[in-house]
């Protein structure tokens, strides 16, 4: 089992920063594949970024130069920094973790909101 809690989702304006958390209940070297998802209303949840244990990370398209994700393993905690937001990039994000022989994890999500 693995427990995923985000934090550091809100309201800002184009332009702007945020970073989010994500609280990752065991050992993040434990989990082959760490990432961010987003999900805007009537559309489908998509990649925001992800990291594969021992190859590194990637990110979509739409975020990239924008977004970074990276992990402190000493914290178990996942990042997503979110520079350069636009109205587009209002979603909530999720955090999810795969586990090699145990399954998909989600958490419960954070809204992100940016306004022009």
């Amino acid at each position: 089992q693995v427990q995923l809690v985000e934090s550091g989702g809100g309201l800002v304006q184009a332009g702007g920063s945020l970073r989010l958390s994500c609280a990752v209940s065991r050992s993040i070297s434990s989990i082959n594949i760490m990432g961010w998802y987003r999900q805007a209303p009537g559309k489908q949840r998509e990649l925001v970024a992800k990291v594969i244990s021992g190859r590194g990370t990637n990110h979509a398209d739409s975020v990239k130069g924008r977004f970074t994700i990276s992990t402190d393993n000493a914290k178990n905690t996942v990042y997503l920094q979110m520079n350069s937001l636009k109205p587009e990039d209002t979603a909530v994000y999720y955090c999810y973790a795969h586990v090699t022989w145990a399954g998909e994890y989600w958490g419960q999500g954070t809204q992100v909101t940016v306004s022009s």
